[in-house]
């Protein structure tokens, strides 16, 4: 994505998004947080270049769906999973 093309979604002007980039200005809370969900990231990640989610919270979050799933889902979601994660290592290579 441009320059542009995030000025255009976060709707600030090109200007305004370059002096962001370069530091040379001061942005609002808003268009942060507007810059953040444009790229479809945290602001975590943003701010440290790393999300500062509590890895237990997102487990716990996991339990709560797999402790609905019938036998039979579990064995789908594991083979899903599997896949995923081969996909994921492929490509974040």
């Amino acid at each position: 994505m441009t320059q542009e093309q995030l000025a255009t979604i976060v709707d600030i002007s090109d200007t305004h998004m370059s002096h962001i980039e370069t530091a040379n200005t001061k942005l609002s809370l808003k268009t942060f947080e507007a810059i953040a969900q444009a790229l479809d990231v945290s602001t975590d990640v943003l701010l440290y270049g790393t999300s500062t989610v509590n890895k237990n919270a997102l487990i716990e979050q996991i339990d709560e769906i797999l402790d609905s799933c019938t036998i039979t889902d579990l064995y789908i979601l594991i083979d899903v999973l599997k896949a995923t994660k081969i996909s994921l290592d492929k490509y974040n290579k």
